[in-house]
C-alpha cells in the first residue's frame, strides 16, 4: 500500500511539475520580448563600467610597476654610495693609523 502510494505521490508531483515548467515557459516567452531590451542595456551598461574599471585597475597596476622600478633604482643606487662611503672610511682609518704610528715613531726618536 505504500508503494502504491509513493507511486501516486510522484505521478502527482511530475503532473505539478509539468504544468508548473508549461506556465513558466508561457510567461517567459510572453515576457521575453518586452522584457529583454531593459535587461540588455543595464547588461551593457554593466560591460562597460566593469570594462573601465579593469582599464583603470591595469593603468593603476602600470604605476605601481614604475613605482616599484624607481624603488629599486634608488635602493640600488643608495646601497651603492653606501658602499664607497664604507670603503673611503676603511681607507681614511688606514691612513689615520699610519698617521699615529708614525707621529708616535718620531715622537719615540725626540730626545727628552
Amino acid at each position: 500500500e505504500l508503494w502504491i502510494s509513493l507511486e501516486e505521490h510522484q505521478d502527482a508531483l511530475e503532473l505539478i511539475m509539468s504544468k508548473y515548467r508549461k506556465q513558466m515557459l508561457q510567461l517567459l516567452q510572453g515576457r521575453k520580448g518586452e522584457g529583454a531590451e531593459p535587461v540588455l542595456k543595464v547588461h551593457q551598461a554593466n560591460s562597460l563600467e566593469i570594462e573601465s574599471q579593469i582599464d583603470r585597475i591595469c593603468e593603476m597596476g602600470e604605476v605601481m610597476r614604475k613605482a616599484i622600478q624607481v624603488d629599486d633604482d634608488q635602493f640600488f643606487k643608495v646601497q651603492e654610495k653606501l658602499a664607497q662611503l664604507e670603503l673611503e672610511n676603511k681607507e681614511l682609518r688606514e691612513l689615520l693609523s699610519i698617521s699615529k704610528e708614525s707621529f708616535e715613531v718620531g715622537r719615540e726618536d725626540l730626545p727628552d
